[in-house]
């Protein structure tokens, strides 16, 4: 195991425990106490996951989110002392991955990372049973990890490719939300969770898709989520 880690918290105890265990299970670990330092980092090496605490001093881990999704998709995942709701869906809404709320269980944060490690590995290095899917300008190739729409590269991160790959293979029929999040996160869902509304309205926005008339992705009220592969009229929402 060679995967690159970037680790970025300026409360040095927590950046230390984590650069620990993930030393420990073989991953590469660049550790930053100073955003700023790791902001110039960002701009000269290329990681395969980013971890990330919100409140740091100068720059936040949100700027350094939003600064890693302009060029790379690769996982981020948010350590975050908030527990306010609208701070979590900000961070996804940004594209972060995940997010794990301090304090932590330091296993808990090791099942997260591989857990998204397997899905950026699985879709970057593509799969055996690889299809491409068509609808309406939109292309997406499972084995190449690409989408287009129009012809224009779509630029996802994993769990937004995985939620659109998931709903593709089911064109014509509904995803429940809870189907949707077992599936993409591998974890139990919670009534209160609205991960998956967030990771869909941020897929709408990528697919230029208009907030109240959405051609692609289309809700089911009650229900969940479909894309079709017959052509027709956009829905009100």
């Amino acid at each position: 195991m060679n995967e690159k880690i970037l680790i970025v918290d300026d409360e040095t105890e927590i950046a230390d425990l984590v650069e620990l265990y993930l030393t420990n299970e073989g991953y590469l670990v660049h550790k930053f106490y100073d955003p700023h330092a790791a902001k110039s980092c960002l701009e000269q090496e290329t990681f395969d996951m980013a971890i990330l605490d919100i409140m740091m001093p100068g720059i936040d881990g949100l700027t350094l989110c939003q600064t890693i999704r302009e060029k790379h998709n690769y996982p981020v995942l948010l350590l975050t002392a908030k527990v306010e709701d609208i701070d979590k869906i900000t961070g996804l809404s940004l594209g972060a991955d995940d997010y794990i709320t301090k304090p932590f269980n330091p296993y808990e944060l090791l099942a997260r990372v591989k857990a998204q490690m397997r899905r950026y590995k699985f879709y970057n290095e593509g799969v055996p049973d690889s299809t491409v899917f068509e609808c309406q300008g939109l292309m997406i190739d499972r084995e190449r990890h690409d989408c287009t729409l129009n012809g224009k590269a779509v630029n996802l991160t994993p769990l937004e490719f995985e939620i659109l790959w998931l709903l593709a293979k089911n064109n014509g029929r509904v995803v429940s939300i809870e189907d949707i999040f077992t599936t993409v996160w591998g974890e139990a869902y919670l009534d209160s969770n609205n991960t998956v509304m967030v990771h869909i309205r941020h897929l709408r926005e990528k697919l230029g898709e208009p907030p109240r008339q959405p051609r692609l992705i289309r809700t089911v009220w009650g229900v969940g989520y479909k894309i079709e592969t017959n052509k027709i009229e956009p829905e009100k929402q």
